[in-house]
């Protein structure tokens, strides 16, 4: 894959921001500069959250947060228009191990709301609206064989939704949500993972073409604990995601990867937000996309905040994209602000490009055709993050996913 980080029918931008300086940062990006029209990271993170949708201004799509979003293909999730019709229906299944607990709570439920607050209108909109939440809980000490699925399948309509995925400390679990079906959805997923807890949450965003989806996944992670996101998605004309991870004691540690395939009109948007204010946490990011078609439209945003507070912080976010085909964009902005200098590594990468020529030259010069060689290239880019999995099952999956969608390319 080509390594440009400035592309036809892409843009890359990137900034660090460095409060204190000192020889233990190691910065890495495409840029040192802040553009013109990006705010802060820590003014975005310092939003105040609110549960209340009121406390949102509408957005108009001027804003930093909203500005490659296509406002009005969100069908009014974000100015309460869709909250007036939200009678939507989802078929919800679930497969729970043995010690796994699943519970259909009130409003009034005190866990709710303890990974984090809504940061932007669309998320506070989708808690002042959804009746009633899904609650698992996997128990103190237990080490699942197996991962805990919940398929939500969308029949039509507006429908708003909350999940809460309680880790208990020093369990240890996967917990797989798979969107399917049709509909407008937005939801909250909160993500307790308790002292000593390892959690990997898969996220696989597989709707029909129509759909609409914007969800805010918070991450609190303990103390010692292990944190593993991965977010796939596919499907979709619209899909919005704002992954964010806190830090509740010392010695966390969050890995944040995604994949997603871009086609034809499809806008496929992921805002990732790390906020260090804790001492001594790691974090690592490593996003990968593809896009091919006319008007496929690719946006990752990664906000890493390294406080005052958060000595000994070790931080890499990375952003690959590969564009297959004329008429793709992809806006890639990776941010790192450094507010202490007493850290052990911090740095960001980006790079958007089309096909080595080196690479397929390589494969071909060994007989294979050039259209399986472009297959073999785009498998090799994605197979590194569906092996994160660890479900045999889920990665087999996905690569036969990203096989159509080659398919695709090749008709």
């Amino acid at each position: 894959m080509a390594d440009a980080t400035n592309t036809a029918g892409s843009t890359t931008a990137g900034s660090i921001e460095v409060g204190t300086a000192g020889a233990g940062a190691q910065l890495a990006g495409p840029g040192t500069g802040r553009t013109a029209v990006q705010q802060p990271i820590d003014a975005r993170v310092a939003v105040k959250p609110s549960y209340d949708v009121n406390d949102f201004p509408v957005p108009t799509g001027r804003e930093e947060d909203w500005r490659f979003t296509p406002m009005h293909r969100l069908n009014g999730l974000h100015d309460g228009t869709a909250a007036e019709g939200a009678t939507g229906q989802d078929k919800l299944e679930l497969a729970l191990p043995d010690g796994v607990t699943a519970e259909t709570v009130g409003r009034d439920d005190a866990r709710l709301g303890k990974a984090g607050k809504p940061v932007d209108r669309v998320a506070a909109q989708a808690f002042s609206s959804f009746e009633q939440a899904l609650v698992v809980t996997v128990p103190k000490e237990q080490v699942l064989t197996e991962p805990v699925r919940i398929d939500v399948h969308g029949e039509g309509g507006v429908r708003f939704a909350h999940v809460v995925v309680d880790v208990k400390p020093f369990a240890e679990a996967v917990v797989v949500i798979n969107h399917t079906g049709t509909g407008t959805r937005a939801a909250n997923v909160e993500l307790l993972v308790g002292d000593g807890a390892k959690l990997t949450f898969v996220s696989v965003q597989d709707w029909e073409r129509d759909a609409v989806h914007a969800a805010q996944h918070t991450a609190l992670v303990g103390r010692d604990a292990s944190f593993k996101s991965v977010a796939v998605t596919f499907g979709g004309d619209v899909v919005r995601l704002h992954p964010r991870v806190v830090y509740g004691a010392p010695g966390g540690e969050a890995e944040l990867f995604g994949l997603y395939f871009a086609d034809a009109g499809q806008h496929l948007e992921h805002r990732l937000v790390i906020d260090h204010d804790t001492p001594h946490c790691r974090s690592n990011v490593v996003y990968k996309g593809a896009l091919q078609g006319q008007d496929a439209h690719a946006v990752w945003v990664g906000d890493v905040l390294i406080r005052a507070a958060a000595v000994g912080t070790d931080t890499y976010e990375h952003n690959r994209n590969l564009v297959l085909t004329d008429g793709a964009r992809v806006d890639s902005i990776p941010n790192l602000e450094i507010e202490t200098g007493e850290i052990v590594g911090a740095g960001h990468a980006s790079a958007t490009g089309r096909f080595d020529d080196e690479q397929l030259f390589y494969l071909q010069a060994r007989g294979i055709p050039a259209e399986e060689a472009r297959r073999l290239v785009v498998r090799g880019f994605f197979a590194e993050l569906v092996q994160q999995i660890g479900v045999a099952e889920i990665q087999d999956h996905l690569m036969e996913k990203i096989e159509a969608e080659l398919e695709a390319t090749v008709a």
